[in-house]
């Protein structure tokens, strides 16, 4: 399998409304939603049949792959993401209580299950767009990617309706405390030893943002101390281990969710990346993390030993903030840095491949390449990476303002710069005038991402989801393992999609 795995993210969207300080960030995510909502299905066999809604049974995140429950109890309201009013379904089709008058006279849940596969609703007080599953690096790229555009339709949409504007944003903290996510979702064999995924995975998820970080103007959760660092998200992570996502941030996320056969996956859930406008920053970031996972699958866990460091979170901060790289990580087997480390994880893939007596695929082979090439290129000039590598082509771009205006770091023209490189609105935003201009490496096109926000991937269940989206009028609720149908009388129908490699139809 290597890096060909089922992947997913989710990218909860940065939300202003430009003049208003005071706007309530939950009513804007629910216009965005809402709106987004209404045109989901049109253009489709299934428009006018009204927004599908999704289904939370089978949500079930207090569970821990350590082997143990979190009580509903001592959770944090927002660790409650699932429906606490039913239980898991088990086996084939079954049959639901139709929903009552009253019931139906509720107001529209701030959710959409769109005609892509993917998911959009409110989630801790911001638009979120959870893309469907996808096989690979380049095609998790893609249907990323995708949620841009459907941020932009949505933007348009509220313009044209004559609301006051609501800005979306790519990025993960507000540089006032408050940050919000861009998730990654592996699915692994559940064999797998979770210490060995812990041990061998840590090292590589602290020295990461040196080839995918998104960059940030701030140091500290509140920008509290001036300067620039390599990661939106890296004065966030406080634990080395948690189930949290919220607050207590952990390097390694515990939450046992699989939606898929739990004896046979696990879905490794990590909650420390930036959010990425480059392609190739999010290539790397979906590629090399699926390639160290396959890596520890093997069983080569003994190897990471040496490259194991006392404080991991402090690490973490420490990495970030030395975006000139000359910092050095210590570890069981000596001092390296960033680059360094990433060398290493590198190294040992490559050495697992020819043990283990396993051919790369070509998607193992172009991340392979590009990985390489970013780290040779950056460790001679940095700089040189400024068109690959999001938080470098920021840091260069912030670093010539503030040079060439004879700013501090702390000159708020400077956080205006980091807020416009994330801003998804084509005319404003940094990164899309950068591509414009040829200064950013693109490795899919913008056709193939405007189709993306339209039509799931073909080689994986989303197929099913974002078919029966468009061409069912009687689907009326749908979650990633299933589909719930109502027949026009009697009670509701759900079907399972248990196996994320489902594509049929049937």
């Amino acid at each position: 399998m290597s890096s060909e795995r089922i992947i997913g993210t989710e990218t909860e969207y940065g939300v202003y409304r430009p003049g208003d300080a005071w706007a309530n960030p939950i009513a804007l995510s629910t216009k965005v939603v809402t709106t987004y909502g209404e045109i989901s299905r049109v253009g489709t066999p299934s428009e006018g049949a009204g927004v599908v809604r999704w289904d939370y049974t089978g949500e079930d995140p207090l569970n821990d792959l350590r082997g143990m429950r979190m009580s509903r109890a001592a959770a944090d309201p927002s660790l409650l993401t699932d429906d606490p009013y039913h239980l898991a379904p088990s086996g084939g089709s079954e049959r639901i209580a139709r929903p009552t008058p009253e019931e139906l006279a509720l107001p529209a849940a701030t959710t959409a299950v769109l005609t892509n596969g993917a998911r959009l609703y409110v989630d801790h007080a911001h638009p979120e767009y959870s893309a469907p599953e996808t096989i690979g690096a380049r095609d998790t790229l893609l249907w990323d990617r995708a949620g841009e555009v459907i941020a932009q339709r949505a933007m348009a949409r509220l313009e044209v309706q004559g609301e006051a504007p609501i800005v979306l944003v790519k990025n993960n903290t507000d540089g006032k405390g408050a940050a919000y996510g861009t998730h990654e979702n592996y699915q692994m064999p559940r064999i797998t030893d979770l210490d060995a995924i812990v041990r061998g995975l840590t090292p590589f998820m602290v020295t990461r943002p040196v080839i995918c970080g998104a960059g940030r103007v701030g140091r500290g959760q509140k920008s509290q101390v001036p300067g620039f660092q390599m990661s939106q998200r890296a004065d966030f992570v406080e634990n080395e281990v948690g189930l949290e996502t919220t607050f207590n941030r952990p390097i390694i996320n515990t939450r046992d969710e699989p939606h898929a056969n739990p004896a046979q996956f696990r879905r490794l859930h990590v909650i420390g990346g930036d959010g990425n406008m480059f392609d190739v920053s999010a290539f790397l970031r979906f590629g090399t993390t699926s390639l160290v996972l396959w890596a520890i699958e093997q069983g080569t866990d003994l190897r990471w030993d040496s490259i194991v460091m006392d404080d991991p979170v402090q690490e973490t901060w420490n990495v970030s903030h030395h975006p000139d790289l000359d910092y050095k990580v210590p570890t069981a087997g000596g001092s390296y840095t960033a680059a360094e480390l990433q060398q290493v994880y590198l190294d040992l893939v490559l050495d697992t491949f020819e043990e283990t007596g396993t051919t790369p695929t070509e998607a193992d082979r172009e991340i392979l390449r590009l990985w390489q090439s970013v780290l040779d290129r950056m460790r001679n000039d940095l700089f040189s990476v400024a068109s690959d590598v999001e938080w470098v082509g920021k840091y260069q771009l912030v670093k010539r303002q503030k040079e060439r205006a004879g700013l501090e770091w702390n000159d708020p023209r400077l956080a205006a710069i980091d807020l416009q490189w994330s801003d998804l609105r084509p005319s404003h935003g940094l990164v899309y005038r950068l591509a414009r201009a040829g200064m950013v490496t693109r490795l899919v096109t913008d056709e193939e991402v405007e189709r993306a926000a339209d039509v799931a991937p073909t080689n994986t269940r989303a197929h099913v989801r974002g078919w029966a989206v468009a061409n069912h009028p009687d689907l009326v609720k749908a979650s990633w393992s299933s589909l719930v149908f109502d027949p026009g009388e009697g009670d509701l129908v759900r079907f399972p999609i248990a196996d994320a490699r489902d594509t049929s139809t049937r």
